[in-house]
């Protein structure tokens, strides 16, 4: 059987938590002790390299913030939301950044936390939430179809790590049912 999907997300999460982030000091800090890692110390408006889980936590501390090259935003969201609902076919997918889901529920969370701290800031998350649930249901649905059809495409190629699971899941489960559905036809055997 193929591997579960909600494993693979995990998975796919922790990964993300592990990958190394570029952050900018926000002032000097002496060397701080995490569980299982120490970092620094840091010199402020100096660029260093941490994983993404302690940037995180320095950026909560206020010592330092993240640099993004691509950030996830209601821009970007608008512009995925566009070319998977109004530009591609029922039959194709859009090619999506990489750690796009675990980068979109990042992005929930904290427009979330700022909408809860600022009112004016709850619309935007509303938008995003919308936003994201129309590109994960369009890209389910066309995912869904993607597998019950026997035909492999380069199609494939445009899924993301946490997707291609899903399709592959989806596969074995519809050609178990197939194969099911047609056995002993015709034979009479039961």
């Amino acid at each position: 059987m193929s591997a579960d999907p909600l494993t693979t997300i995990r998975d796919a999460d922790f990964v993300f938590q592990n990958m190394p982030v570029k952050i900018v000091a926000n002032r000097d800090s002496p060397k701080i002790d995490l569980p299982g890692v120490k970092v620094g110390p840091f010199k402020e408006g100096k660029e260093y390299e941490v994983r993404f889980w302690v940037a995180t936590e320095l950026k909560k501390a206020g010592i330092a913030h993240l640099r993004i090259e691509e950030p996830l935003d209601l821009m970007m969201l608008n512009k995925i939301h566009w070319k998977e609902t109004r530009v591609q076919t029922s039959q194709s997918v859009t090619s999506l950044p990489e750690d796009f889901y675990p980068k979109l529920r990042r992005y929930l969370e904290e427009l979330n936390e700022e909408a809860v701290k600022k009112l004016e800031y709850r619309s935007d998350y509303e938008k995003a939430q919308k936003l994201s649930d129309d590109i994960t249901r369009t890209r389910l649905k066309k995912i869904v179809s993607l597998a019950s059809s026997s035909q492999t495409r380069q199609i494939l190629g445009n899924l993301t790590k946490e997707e291609r699971v899903l399709y592959d899941f989806l596969c074995e489960i519809i050609s178990n049912w197939r194969t099911e559905i047609l056995k002993n036809q015709g034979g009479g055997k039961t």
